[in-house]
């Protein structure tokens, strides 16, 4: 039913089902669809907010469901999550949310000025994270786990808004248990639309600077393959020799763990993940106490 990639980090490449991600898309798509229809009787702040999430997913899947078809150059993709920012800015323009950002040490600054917030830092915000997103991955379980980790962190701050996502994190924490056990991969339309997913999720709730530093070990990474792509023409890849991953340069995360120290699979993956859970209960402990 799926299509088969090999799975380069595992003795023999088995062939691995990908694009699984859709089954997060649809089941999101339609529990938000339906929260939304039972939440009319509530404010109109809760419905749209529902409704912005579950078309935002919608069109972050379907971005990763034509990348996973056409295999798009990073030129091309890297500008389709500007797509998925229009629904946000329609609702933040509508509800007029906070346009407001407090930066620590400096004091409080607003977007608002000019639509500065709307025309810039929303499309920011949900270009650089989707794509952040979307570059950390390769092994199994680091695509599905580390953006549930971060998922979880803005849920235990988002108050009531958590309910919005309660199903959609279930779904997503069942594809990353098959994948971390190698059996799935999510695809570009599971990447994409989790990417979207947090970004969204974020700006509605208004958790930018939780967002922010819970991803600080993906915008590392992404800086690290940017910079020695753009310097040097270098991409970043590992060498396998059938139990254990290393490699001879610093390029990206993965790399950069695994620089000159074998380490398995499994091993990377939980180092990286343990990188975005301390990153992420920071973020959280800032939320609650400080921002």
């Amino acid at each position: 039913m799926f299509p088969k990639v090999p799975d380069y980090h595992k003795p023999n490449k088995p062939l691995v089902p990908t694009g699984l991600g859709v089954f997060y898309v649809v089941a999101s798509v339609l529990y938000l669809f339906l929260l939304h229809l039972f939440l009319e009787g509530g404010t109109p702040e809760d419905i749209n907010k529902a409704l912005t999430l579950a078309v935002c997913i919608l069109f972050g899947g379907f971005m990763g469901l034509l990348d996973d078809w056409m295999d798009l150059r990073w030129r091309y993709k890297a500008f389709f999550p500007l797509i998925a920012a229009i629904p946000l800015v329609a609702l933040a323009y509508k509800m007029q949310v906070r346009t407001a950002i407090t930066i620590p040490l400096i004091g409080t600054i607003d977007l608002g000025v000019y639509n500065i917030y709307y025309v810039l830092v929303i499309p920011l915000i949900v270009t650089v994270t989707t794509n952040t997103v979307n570059q950390l991955g390769g092994l199994n379980g680091l695509e599905t786990v580390c953006p549930a980790i971060v998922l979880i962190g803005l849920m235990i701050v988002s108050g009531q808004n958590a309910l919005l996502l309660t199903v959609p994190l279930a779904v997503w924490l069942t594809l990353a248990f098959f994948n971390f056990q190698g059996k799935i991969f999510v695809g570009n339309t599971g990447s994409f639309s989790i990417g979207t997913t947090l970004a969204a999720f974020a700006i509605v709730s208004d958790l930018k600077w939780c967002l922010l530093i819970s991803i600080i070990p993906y915008i590392f990474n992404s800086s690290l393959i940017l910079l020695n792509y753009f310097f040097f023409q270098t991409k970043a890849n590992v060498s396998f020799d059938g139990v254990k991953l290393v490699s001879n340069h610093r390029r990206s995360l993965i790399t950069l763990i695994t620089y000159n120290r074998p380490m398995t699979e499994r091993q990377v993956v939980v180092a990286i993940s343990l990188l975005v859970t301390a990153s992420t209960f920071i973020a959280v402990a800032l939320q609650l106490f400080w921002l």
